[in-house]
């Protein structure tokens, strides 16, 4: 799965066939992968689960966590979720999402019909119960949290500078404040910083490569 994976953020979904995946497997043959996989979907599906699986069981532990309120589950949240290693593989390989359609929809959807549901919104309806966390509408606040994490702030969708990034992180901050969450911290900012500045120096290096 990982030259699978490598595969499609470098080059995107639609332009990866099967014989560049065989040919990154080391003398696997076609029959041997159609033999797991009908076809290139369900390789791409195969990918998502596997990236989406260590992180849906970080926020289940910590979902379940005992002797933390809401606000400090979120908070736990986003300092593992920006602090997992497969974070800089991803934003060195600095994917377009632009050639990735299936990939932001898998992104989209899992956040929206998975996570959100899962383990954000046990989390804020328990913040409320214990006062740590102020809204009348749970549901689509762990929406909305997650939306502007996973796909607002994320600068390999929106192709944001340095710059651009800070202003969207701060604005978050803000908008998270509003609620009682104050959970972004000044390390995290600078996680955040860092993840970005990876992601467009090696874009810029790609682009290099190919001619621009």
């Amino acid at each position: 799965m990982a030259a699978a994976f490598r595969l499609f953020m470098e080059k995107g979904y639609e332009y990866t066939s099967i014989q560049d995946i065989i040919d990154n497997l080391g003398g696997l043959s076609k029959g041997a992968i159609y033999h797991h996989f009908k076809s290139k979907e369900e390789i791409l599906i195969a990918v998502i689960e596997k990236i989406t699986a260590e992180s849906n069981q970080m926020l289940a532990d910590i979902r379940d966590r005992s002797g933390l309120s809401g606000k400090e589950k979120l908070k736990e949240i986003f300092k593992k979720s920006i602090n997992r290693p497969v974070q800089n593989d991803i934003f060195t390989v600095a994917p377009d999402f632009h050639n990735n359609p299936k990939l932001l929809f898998c992104l989209l959807h899992d956040t929206i019909d998975h996570a959100a549901p899962e383990y954000i919104l046990p989390i804020i309806r328990q913040g409320v119960a214990d006062g740590s966390i102020e809204t009348d509408y749970p549901k689509q606040l762990a929406e909305l949290v997650l939306l502007a994490a996973n796909v607002w702030m994320n600068p390999m969708i929106f192709n944001s500078s340095e710059e651009e990034s800070y202003g969207k992180y701060m604005v978050f901050s803000q908008m998270m404040q509003s609620f009682g969450l104050d959970v972004v911290d000044e390390e995290m900012l600078k996680r955040l910083e860092e993840l970005t500045a990876i992601y467009q120096k090696n874009k810029q290096q790609k682009s290099a490569r190919n001619g621009g």
